[in-house]
C-alpha cells in the first residue's frame, strides 16, 4: 500500500547528516546502525539513489580504522565487532546501486582482509562466540553481527581468495540487506512470490 510508505524515502534521506552517514532522526549524529538501516530501507523502497552516495561512501571508508582493521560506529569512538556488519554491509548495497547506474566495480570498497583479521584475532572468545573487543565478554548480539560481518568481508567483490586462514574459516555468504544466508533469501523470495495478493 503506497499510503504506508508515502514520504518514507524523503524522511530517511533527511536523516543523512553533513558527515555522510545517517542519524536516528534529523539532526542527530551519524551512526553505523542507523546508516545501515537507512540505506537498506531506501534500497527496499527502490530509492537507494536518493542517498548522497559520495558523502556516505567517504563516511563509511573513514569508519574502518587503519590500525585495528575493524569499524567504529561513530566518529571518535573505538572499534566494535558488531560494526563489522553494520558498516561493512553498506558497501555491497552501495556497490549494487552504483552497478545499477553503470558504474561497474571490480574490487572491494573496504579492506576486507583487515576486517577479517580484526574479527579472527580480536573478537573471538576462547570459549566460543564473538565479542565487541578483546576486553569484553562474548554475547549473542556480537556473535551474530560480527559473524555476519565476517560473511560480508569474505564474500565482497574479489574477496573469495582473501579468506584469512583458508577455507576452514569460510562462512556462507549473507544477503547484505536482510542478513540471512543467500539460500534462505532465495527460498523466502520464492515462497512469497507465489502468494496471492489481496486488494
Amino acid at each position: 500500500d503506497e499510503a504506508l510508505i508515502d514520504k518514507s524515502a524523503e524522511w530517511l534521506v533527511s536523516c543523512q547528516t553533513y558527515e555522510g552517514g545517517f542519524g536516528g532522526v534529523q539532526g542527530c549524529e551519524a551512526h553505523g546502525g542507523y546508516t545501515f538501516c537507512g540505506l537498506a530501507a531506501l534500497t527496499l523502497l527502490g530509492k537507494g539513489r536518493l542517498a548522497h552516495l559520495p558523502s556516505l561512501l567517504k563516511w563509511l571508508v573513514f569508519k574502518q580504522m587503519r590500525y585495528e582493521g575493524g569499524f567504529q560506529g561513530r566518529s571518535n569512538k573505538l572499534v566494535d565487532g558488531c560494526y563489522s556488519f553494520w558498516q561493512a554491509a553498506s558497501f555491497p548495497i552501495i556497490e549494487m546501486l552504483l552497478n545499477n547506474e553503470g558504474d561497474h566495480l571490480n574490487k572491494c570498497l573496504f579492506d576486507n582482509k583487515a576486517l577479517q583479521e580484526f574479527i579472527m584475532i580480536c573478537c573471538q572468545d576462547k570459549s566460543g562466540g564473538l565479542r565487541d573487543k578483546p576486553d569484553k565478554k562474548r554475547d549473542l548480539y556480537h556473535t551474530c553481527y560480527t559473524l555476519s560481518g565476517l560473511a560480508i568481508a569474505q564474500h565482497s567483490l574479489g574477496a573469495r581468495s582473501d579468506i584469512i586462514g583458508g577455507d576452514a574459516n569460510a562462512v556462507l555468504p549473507t544477503h547484505p540487506v536482510y542478513n540471512i544466508v543467500l539460500a534462505a533469501e532465495q527460498k523466502a523470495k520464492s515462497y512469497f512470490s507465489r502468494l496471492e495478493t489481496t486488494s
